[in-house]
């Protein structure tokens, strides 16, 4: 099955590389790239891609804007595609904001060209790109500096699910793998993929990005801990 891929980003010379990159493989299909967030909603909602790779800053309007508008479309607007967002270090903050729009990740520009495409890979098959370890840190300093955990409705969400449901989402949080939580909890890794299905399910989240946000911001997580 082929992935479908826009490329959203100011820099004409990244559109060109991640392109080429991509279009080398034989499981991907760029099918176009746009220089802003204006024109890259318009390029998604015309060629309806499964992936789109989206710069955090442009001009006309930021990726962060532009991750809201296709991840919480209008009314009469069926397609969703997934998002990854490409940043460096200093955009950490708008990171943050578009995994709680429903982006499925992030991805550093200077990456290597295999990560890239591994990472397009993860997010098209519906997996949220969390593993490495500098998420782990921004995921937890994003959560120091947000407001008080919200109780209430996510308190009951969270009752809704079994001890180790429960478990498996705090070890999500943390930045652990699938095959890191089945060794943390001495259980198979289709065990593990299993688990965090249902609790995908149960707490009506999209992808384990925003299992990660839930976590933090319900409390059931404080940054920092281990």
């Amino acid at each position: 099955m082929t992935t479908r891929v826009i490329i959203v980003d100011d820099q004409a010379m990244v559109r060109a590389g991640f392109a080429a990159l991509l279009a080398a493989q034989s499981d991907f299909e760029v099918v176009g790239d746009a220089p802003d967030g204006v024109q890259g909603v318009e390029l998604s909602r015309r060629t309806h891609p499964d992936v789109v790779l989206m710069d955090v800053r442009m001009p006309e309007m930021d990726g962060l804007e532009a991750a809201r508008r296709l991840l919480d479309p209008p009314p009469g607007v069926l397609h969703r595609p997934k998002v990854l967002m490409l940043t460096t270090f200093d955009v950490d903050d708008y990171v943050y904001e578009a995994l709680r729009a429903g982006a499925s990740g992030f991805l550093l520009k200077d990456a290597p060209p295999g990560d890239l495409i591994s990472a397009v890979r993860v997010v098209a098959a519906g997996e949220a790109l969390l593993a490495p370890s500098v998420t782990r840190r921004l995921i937890a300093d994003f959560a120091r500096r947000r407001p008080a955990p919200r109780k209430g409705r996510d308190a009951l969400r969270l009752k809704g699910l079994t001890p180790r449901e429960t478990e498996v989402l705090e070890l999500i949080a943390r930045g652990l793998s699938n095959q890191e939580i089945a060794e943390a909890l001495i259980v198979a890794e289709q065990t593990v993929k299993t688990h965090v299905s249902r609790v995908l399910a149960k707490l009506a989240l999209r992808d384990r990005a925003q299992a990660v946000i839930f976590a933090y911001e319900s409390g059931l997580v404080s940054p920092g801990e281990r």
